[in-house]
């Protein structure tokens, strides 16, 4: 008997240290998964950065011990955030910068100004965040009050969408602009034969090319603010929709030393420079950045009547907007980078500019499969080019809809804005959408990316049913969008976008479930915890 018993105690003992030794363990937890039958789960273990089981609670604690044991109280845990188009570089530099987002009037963007030097006496002035939509008076501002109060300190404030830029007469002078400029894809707005100090599009880099240029560590302090920034609202991964080779070189070296943990799907900038640079070193792959894509610009943006539109404006006629890139050398780079392993990712937001760029990816990418092209933003889509979308990736903003919608129908009118932020017809076309911010441009809150891609409203419920409701999307295809679509974008859906067993360990605990709670109160989802490879942030 005392052998049986001691026999019993051995093989329990033995049963006891076969348990599988993790590095971390979540349970008490709903987890939406985001697996291809969007499963729930009770618990996780993850080791050496990636996940190693999910499933009920019984099941993972029988399977795994670990150390760390994290307790998620019933709180709701979903794969991390990724923002498929947004500025992250650009979100650090505007930390540096005058904040002029939600502005009601220009008056209010020079006290801004005022109080910034007043506490900063900055030697160059910049500024981001002014929407002359959101004024009572509408049209651009003039440099006038800038130039009596800054005679001699330049001034560069950047339009919230960045394609229109206020500069005071000693930023002008810097590239010695004048009612004779011109520029090829940009405009020196005039008025009354003298210059207001407004540039749109191109015509911005006649003051900023000689504009101070950042060096190093002023990138590096600037990636590492955006970071903290992010991590603390739950995104894990971010797509940086335009970046210069001295950029991605200052990330990589972030990265390596363990300071920057962000993972970055850096989109480059076109340029004859840049392509010729990438295309020769092809695609640069490590855990925490992934260089495989070139940014370009097709048009401006809709609300500096930028965008290149089929038909006049609504609002200016005979005014079709502007191509930013000669059409020509998009069709020359697109030839150029089909012949390799990158993707291609063009700005368009007028339905002109779609028409072209879709055309001119599905005539190069014949016979090529699964190449993820992406066109960014697909704002204004002609009726007959949602069909040109089957075999291109849209990649589009929420909340672009809900800050537009006051005012996008004046400039397109009744007809075209049917084809407008058309998120549901985009994704019964492709099948994916990829959904970003476009942060500066927007608010970097994924729960405010989430609200509008559900619910169409601004967050005073208006207008009642949804701004074009019928191109809503569910809660379940916009978590998709946010996580296993966008890291489809990126071709990395085999690393990341869902808690999987083998993928990275990216997930965020939230105080609140997005799937249940009542739709008004997403935008009010807080971040309990961020982990990313594992790591609590």
């Amino acid at each position: 008997m005392k052998k049986f018993l001691g026999l019993i105690v051995a093989l329990t003992l033995l049963h006891c240290t076969t348990k599988e030794q993790a590095d971390l363990l979540v349970v008490n937890a709903t987890i939406y998964t985001v697996d291809s039958n969007f499963s729930t789960a009770e618990a996780l273990a993850v080791k050496d950065g990636k996940i190693v089981g999910v499933g009920s609670q019984t099941d993972i604690e029988s399977q795994f011990e670990a150390l760390d044991v994290l307790d998620a109280e019933g709180h709701t845990v979903t794969p991390g955030f990724i923002d498929a188009h947004c500025h992250f570089l650009g979100l650090g530099f505007n930390q540096q910068a005058v904040d002029l987002v939600g502005t009601k009037s220009f008056e209010e963007v020079v006290k801004r100004v005022t109080d910034f030097q007043n506490t900063n006496n900055r030697a160059f002035i910049v500024g981001r965040g002014w929407d002359q939509n959101d004024w009572e008076e509408k049209s651009f501002p003039n440099k006038k009050l800038l130039d009596k109060l800054y005679p001699n300190t330049p001034i560069a404030l950047t339009r919230v969408d960045g394609h229109a830029l206020l500069c005071n007469q000693a930023a002008l002078d810097l590239g010695k602009v004048t009612v004779n400029s011109k520029i090829e894809g940009g405009e020196v707005v005039i008025e009354n034969g003298e210059l207001t100090g407004v540039l749109v599009d191109n015509a911005e880099n006649l003051v900023m090319d000689y504009w101070p240029k950042p060096t190093r560590n002023d990138m590096a302090e600037a990636l590492l603010q955006a970071q903290d920034i992010c991590f603390d609202l739950g995104l894990t991964t971010v797509d940086d929709a335009g970046l210069t080779i001295e950029a991605i070189e200052v990330i990589d070296s972030l990265q390596a030393t363990g300071d920057l943990k962000m993972r970055i799907y850096a989109m480059v900038s076109a340029s004859k420079e840049n392509l010729g640079h990438f295309l020769n070193k092809g695609i640069i792959k490590t855990d925490r950045l992934n260089v495989r894509s070139f940014k370009f610009y097709a048009d401006g943006a809709l609300g500096s009547r930028g965008a290149l539109l089929r038909k006049p404006y609504s609002d200016k006629p005979g005014h079709y907007g502007l191509p930013v890139t000669d059409l020509e050398t998009i069709r020359e780079s697109a030839q150029r980078i089909a012949n390799s392993d990158y993707q291609m990712n063009t700005h368009a937001i007028g339905d002109s500019a779609n028409h072209f760029v879709l055309n001119t990816y599905n005539k190069v990418l014949e016979g090529k499969d699964d190449r993820r092209w992406r066109v960014e933003h697909a704002q204004i889509v002609s009726p007959e080019d949602f069909e040109s979308y089957k075999t291109i990736f849209p990649s589009v903003q929420p909340t672009h809809a809900t800050s537009d919608m006051y005012w996008a129908e004046d400039r397109v009118g009744p007809t075209r804005i049917k084809g407008a932020y058309a998120y549901k017809d985009l994704l019964n076309a492709y099948g994916k959408v990829a959904l970003g911010t476009d942060f500066p441009v927007e608010r970097v809150s994924p729960f405010l990316t989430f609200y509008a891609s559900v619910a169409r409203q601004d967050l005073d419920a208006y207008p009642e049913g949804g701004f074009q409701s019928e191109n809503a999307l569910t809660r379940e295809e916009t978590l998709k969008g946010m996580t296993i679509w966008a890291a489809y974008a990126n071709f990395e859906e085999d690393e990341k976008g869902s808690i999987e067993v083998g993928k990275y360990a990216d997930f965020i605990i939230l105080d609140k479930d997005i799937m249940t709670i009542d739709v008004r109160e997403i935008p009010e989802i807080k971040v309990l915890k961020t982990v990313v490879g594992g790591e609590l942030l």
